[in-house]
């Protein structure tokens, strides 16, 4: 079985007026199905343009990607957007909830999105529960708290099944409180569902609960 996600010799580069930017130089990486990896790394490292690499959300300058041994590079776009939206959930550092929403109906719009119909109800019910919203699903995000807003936000990315969860900074925007109640709830997925988690994060404590702790520094990935 070749590996959920493999990354070879990624690089990026951009210009920003004048000047350009490499964010990534020369980046491989593999992450094994069921696996918790974290990155690490200061603001302008590079971690968040190589999570949107991996989550096809931008391309490389050069090097490939491949998700469950499919290269994004010999996909159409449409191609690419199918294999994202089958084999990846995003968790982004702003909630992104639609307000006129409550909680389940923020949920079910990526299912929409996707053409499903629905949520099999015993998966959503286990979703839920495993992320102590069951209560909150006819709550609208002015309701919930910050916490709540971002496991509503993870069991969106979720919903349709995903074998990958990119999670970009996914504690940036809460307290110390909230910020604890998420990074458990993201470790019993890894547990309890064998969710594969890559999880970006400036903060060293936070990348300290994944099973292997990767080290981004000026556009290069090192592991200690």
């Amino acid at each position: 079985m070749p590996p959920i996600v493999r990354a070879e010799n990624l690089v990026k580069s951009y210009l920003v007026g004048q000047v350009r930017v490499h964010a990534l130089r020369g980046v491989s990486l593999t992450v094994e199905a069921g696996e918790f990896v974290s990155i690490v790394g200061a603001s302008g490292s590079g971690k968040s343009t190589l999570l949107h690499v991996l989550g096809g959300l931008t391309q490389p300058t050069s090097g490939n990607v491949f998700i469950e041994g499919v290269e994004y590079g010999s996909l159409s776009d449409g191609g690419r957007t199918a294999l994202r939206r089958k084999a990846i959930g995003i968790v982004f550092q702003k909630f992104n909830l639609l307000p006129t929403l409550d909680a389940q109906g923020n949920i079910e719009i990526a299912r929409e999105i996707a053409g499903e119909r629905g949520i099999p109800p015993e998966y959503l019910q286990r979703l839920v529960t495993l992320l102590g919203i069951g209560e909150r699903l006819h709550h609208r995000p002015t309701q919930l708290s910050g916490g709540e807003q971002q496991r509503v936000a993870i069991a969106r990315a979720l919903v349709n099944q995903p074998r990958i969860l990119l999670a970009d900074e996914p504690t940036g925007n809460l307290d110390s409180e909230n910020s604890e109640a998420v990074l458990a709830v993201l470790l019993e997925l890894n547990r309890t569902l064998g969710q594969t988690i890559l999880m970006i994060t400036h903060d060293a404590a936070a990348a300290s609960i994944a099973h292997r702790v990767l080290h981004m520094r000026d556009g290069h990935l090192v592991e200690k």
